[in-house]
């Protein structure tokens, strides 16, 4: 079974044709500026295959993009597939599924009438995650359509992580509740994490999701008790240009002072803040260090608050988990940066963590970092999204 994955922005599409007899990666690519100017980039992963790597192509809307892919995908010299008629499926990332979806499912009118019921929680994802769902219906009729959401792995927090202590009635007519996000990259790298410790009856695990976007998940037995995003987004440790955690009094305050209206306020809050508020630098990471290298105090202030956050966020899901198992870094930051794994490691001994540093130097898509009799193993394991929706589809179009 061949399936195609599909991760679409309001200008953007990013594909990827996964051949799951052996679940490899036949081709991959991005489609961006949809609706302005149009480029198309396409990697093929077969050998002597020719890629295109952002080329003019007119896009005026997500249906001529995903005509595009599909052009490419079937194409007689650097196609990989010999038709679109060997795509079997098409599994679509959708952010937000709010409280009508705990699982993925099979997209039918009824289910896109209950997504588009979630837009005003994500106002910025769902409507472009939709745009592509019916791209795809109107340019592969009849090829069964799957939504895997970010937010369905999280469903299974119990009511005391995931209500607010506001006015219940909130939560009950206007589902304002924690959701949390970066699911499917939790779920991926948790279920392979408890393949590495031999699939134990019982685990409990930490998966740290570490990029421009940033979130923690705590994980027992392989279904989310607490994690750091909330409602949207916005919440948890600090991020590339993201506030994380803040008193909500600052909002009044700031708005009061400047004149911001909330539209003004949320950018700072969304653009303008984390790691890039803080130093004035940048919100990479690599260019933080190197800024710190050279004696940045604001660089290294933006470091050592996040790995504060993060590492307090580690200590409190250990405690709501009641211990730990393994504690497990995944996605650019945590992948890549073992300066900030380093960092954040750094005082939790007192859980049992024992990092090894020549592990921890190595790069590798999956190593363990910790020390062979660290109580707690610390693994960096690279996440597979687009993997965990193709897997989902497969399930449930063979069913």
């Amino acid at each position: 079974m061949k399936i195609l994955v599909i991760n679409a922005g309001s200008s953007s599409l990013k594909y990827q044709l996964i051949d799951m007899d052996g679940e490899v990666l036949l081709a991959k690519g991005l489609c961006e500026r949809i609706g302005i100017d149009g480029k198309f980039t396409y990697k093929p992963q077969v050998e002597g295959k020719a890629k295109k790597d952002a080329v003019d192509v007119a896009m005026p809307s997500h249906g001529e993009a995903i005509q595009t892919v599909l052009e490419a995908l079937a194409d007689p010299v650097n196609g990989v597939v010999k038709s679109m008629d060997e795509i079997d499926a098409v599994g679509h990332r959708v952010v937000h599924g709010g409280r009508a979806f705990t699982e993925s499912c099979l997209i039918n009118a009824e289910r896109k009438e209950a997504i588009k019921k979630c837009f005003p929680l994500a106002p910025l994802h769902n409507p472009a995650n939709l745009l592509g769902i019916e791209a795809c219906e109107k340019v592969m009729p009849g090829k069964p359509q799957v939504a895997v959401f970010d937010t369905a792995f999280h469903m299974t927090m119990p009511a005391a992580a995931y209500i607010y202590a506001i006015p219940y009635a909130y939560y009950e007519d206007d589902d304002v509740r924690r959701y949390g996000f970066h699911g499917t990259s939790h779920r991926y790298v948790s279920a392979r994490c408890r393949e590495l410790l031999g699939n134990p009856e019982h685990s409990k695990i930490i998966s740290c999701h570490l990029g421009n976007g940033s979130s923690l998940a705590a994980v027992v037995d392989g279904k989310v008790v607490d994690t750091t995003m909330g409602l949207g987004p916005l919440a948890g440790v600090p991020m590339g240009t993201r506030c994380g955690d803040i008193d909500a009094t600052i909002l009044e305050y700031l708005m009061g002072q400047h004149g911001y209206d909330m539209k003004e306020m949320m950018n700072i809050l969304n653009k303008k803040s984390g790691v890039l508020g803080i130093s004035g630098v940048s919100s990479d990471f690599r260019d933080l260090e190197a800024a710190a290298k050279e004696g940045n105090e604001r660089a290294q202030l933006a470091l050592d608050k996040f790995h504060y956050e993060v590492k307090k966020d580690i200590g409190a899901y250990a405690a709501a988990m009641g211990g730990v198992d393994a504690i497990v870094f995944t996605a650019g930051v945590g992948e890549n940066g073992a300066g900030n794994r380093a960092a954040i490691c750094a005082g939790l001994e007192y859980l049992g963590v024992k990092i090894c540093p020549d592990c921890n130097a190595q790069r590798a898509d999956e190593h363990l970092i910790s020390t062979d009799d660290s109580p707690v193993k610390v693994f960096v394991i690279a996440t597979n999204e687009e993997l965990m929706i193709a897997r989902d589809t497969k399930e449930i179009v063979s069913k």
